[in-house]
């Protein structure tokens, strides 16, 4: 009974240290997320860089919830010194088994620092191709051609690869089709770049321009090379595509499939 009155005197004294403590957890959580929701907004109220802006309210956030644990901590007792040596032993343990995640961070730094790409790029890496969404803390979200989100870990963006297809203001668009030997080069180059006049997004300078790919066994390989800015590249390749057709059955030109077999003039839709 004597130790039974000591816990109950121990749980009345502890009570109210808890019960302010969960208060301001719960409380603090909530007030932690509306600064961070008034500081993302704030910055892309001042047009702050789309590629740091959510990394910067990341870290911002991870800071805050640490140092109100440690308050939470400090009001129900638990001394923050011997917390602290508990909490490096076990972030030594759990950092050795999040290796890769801590990759993933130091990866993100590494890009936000350097800049390979920024928000809105359009990019190519580990087999994926689509424009950069958000860079995150520890993963860089890519909206694909598809129209799908891939999550890549920023690990692999800065040991893989990366093509850049916006660094340089504009990509280039290549398309190849192959015609018979007795068609005329120069009547089918007229013919094509006539059409592509009516394809929207296409840039003047440089001028889209049709060259002899490769001379093989039964026909003639032809590239057809445009500019256009990264934003409209798929527009413009089905557009294209669509006005190769066109010019090819207006003008009565043979296309020949990479065997060697003719095919007569095609339609003009």
């Amino acid at each position: 009974m004597d130790k039974l009155g000591r816990y109950v005197d121990l749980a009345i004294d502890f009570a109210p240290k808890l019960a302010l403590a969960l208060i301001v957890l719960i409380v603090g959580f909530y007030i932690i997320g509306k600064i961070i929701k008034f500081v993302n907004d704030k910055l892309i109220a001042s047009n702050f860089d789309k590629s740091l802006a959510p990394f910067l309210t990341s870290v911002l956030s991870v800071l805050l919830k640490v140092l109100l644990l440690f308050s939470v901590a400090e009001m129900v007792g638990i001394k923050t010194t011997s917390f602290v040596a508990l909490l490096a032993a076990a972030g030594f343990a759990i950092g050795m088994a999040l290796q890769g995640s801590l990759g993933n961070f130091a990866s993100g730094v590494l890009l936000l620092l350097f800049r390979p790409y920024v928000v809105g790029d359009l990019i190519e890496v580990d087999g994926q191709k689509g424009w950069v969404k958000e860079i995150q803390i520890f993963n860089t979200i890519v909206k694909t051609v598809t129209n799908q989100n891939a999550i890549i870990p920023n690990s692999k963006l800065t040991s893989d690869t990366i093509i850049n297809h916006s660094s340089n203001g504009n990509i280039r668009v290549d398309l190849f089709f192959s015609i018979p030997y007795e068609e005329h080069f120069d009547h089918v180059e007229k013919a094509v770049l006539e059409e592509l006049k009516n394809v929207p997004h296409i840039l003047t300078d440089p001028a889209a321009s049709l060259g002899i790919e490769e001379f093989e066994s039964h026909n003639i390989k032809v590239g057809l090379f445009m500019n256009t800015d990264p934003a409209h590249y798929w527009d413009v390749y089905y557009a294209a595509n669509l006005a190769i057709k066109r010019a090819l059955g207006k003008n009565n030109i043979k296309m020949a499939y990479s065997e060697g077999i003719e095919l007569g003039p095609i339609g003009n839709n």
